[in-house]
Parts: C-alpha cells; sequence; structure tokens
C-alpha cells in the first residue's frame, strides 16, 4: 500500500532510505541461497531487494509507488543485478500460494485489517521451509520520532504479530531499540521487532 505521499518522497534526487541494505536483513544473510524465490513487499526504491539479488537470489519487488521503483530498476543497473519490480498496492496484489522461498517486510507498515490479509497470503505464500523476514517499528516509537508511521494501528509489536502469524515456526522475535541510519527516512535511535519466522 503507498499513498501519493510516497511517489514524493522517492521523486527527489537522492534516495530516501539510503542505497545501503538494512541491516537485519544483512545479519541474516545466511537463510539465504542461490536462486532462491524472495517476494519484498512495500520495497520502495530497491536498497534490500538489490543486495539479495547481489546473494544470487531471484527477486520481485512490488511496490506502489511508480518512483520508487524506477528508481530500484536505476539502483539495480548500477549494482549490475536483476530485480523483477511490480507496480501495484498491496490491498490488489496476489501472493500465489506456495511460490515463494523467503518473503521480506522491511518497514512494511500496513493498516491492521490489510495487514492480516497480506500475513495470511503471505504464510501460504511460503513454501514448506520457506523464511518470513520482517523488521518493524513498534508503538515506543512514536517517543523517538526518528523515522516511521505516527499512526498506532500501522505500528506492530509481539502480540500483533503472533497473533497474525499463527502458522509459522518462530525463530527469532524480539522488540529491541537500536540506532538506525538509513538515509534521511530513518535516523537515530529507534524502537522496532524483529522477527525471523519459518514455515513447516
Amino acid at each position: 500500500m503507498c499513498p501519493n505521499s510516497w511517489d514524493d518522497k522517492y521523486g527527489q534526487q537522492e534516495f530516501f532510505y539510503g542505497k545501503e541494505p538494512n541491516t537485519f536483513l544483512v545479519e541474516n544473510q545466511n537463510y539465504f541461497f542461490k536462486g532462491a524465490r524472495v517476494l519484498c513487499l512495500g520495497e520502495g526504491e530497491g536498497r534490500n531487494s538489490v543486495y539479495l539479488a547481489s546473494l544470487g537470489a531471484e527477486v520481485t519487488a512490488v511496490d506502489g509507488s511508480s518512483r520508487g521503483l524506477d528508481k530500484l530498476k536505476l539502483l539495480a543497473n548500477e549494482k549490475n543485478v536483476a530485480v523483477k519490480a511490480i507496480h501495484a498496492d498491496l490491498k490488489d496484489f496476489k501472493i500465489e500460494p506456495l511460490s515463494w522461498d523467503f518473503i521480506i517486510s522491511i518497514w512494511c507498515h500496513l493498516p491492521g485489517d490489510l495487514r492480516k490479509k497480506v500475513f495470511m497470503s503471505a504464510e501460504a505464500g511460503l513454501v514448506s521451509g520457506g523464511y518470513f523476514i520482517l523488521e518493524a517499528y513498534t508503538p515506543k516509537q512514536l517517543q523517538f520520532g526518528t523515522g516511521g508511521p505516527k499512526d498506532l494501528d500501522l505500528l506492530m509489536n509481539k502480540g500483533k504479530i503472533l497473533q497474525e502469524l499463527p502458522k509459522l515456526e518462530i525463530i527469532e522475535i524480539e522488540e529491541i531499540e537500536r540506532v538506525i541510519r538509513e538515509g534521511v527516512g530513518h535516523n537515530g535511535m529507534s524502537a522496532v521487532i524483529q522477527l525471523v519466522a519459518r514455515k513447516a
């Protein structure tokens, strides 16, 4: 899901969240393998999908901002990798069942009802042994104001995630505070939740 404001953010020459991949994703790079089918949700300007493609994964990135995806293509060309970019709102995008080795949700904050629908589809979309990897802001992030949405409904915590991803085996789930430096969009001490979960 991507309101028009995202086109405004991504319409600048600089990359709003920078070009470097999310550090939590990098910390979990050992899960990925060459040829892995990866779906990145709400991928924006593509820094994470391009990074995963550089590891040899076959990556599809979905986002509602055409300007964000234009910059994804520029970054992919710069890094000499291939990423399939799909311009779609997540309320309309269909995650095909049993199609993905990994589904990635990095800062993909959705309204509660839509998030439940997307998470349910993500569970079904993973193959057996597939992984769901997420980092998102928690309600405590409102105290820091260093990035992320201001709407409480869009923020996540352990309770929400455990309730909305009931069919996945939790490998790691943790609410922490950490410093994030990702372009101008995320900058400073932040309250986040990190998740690695696996489909049996």
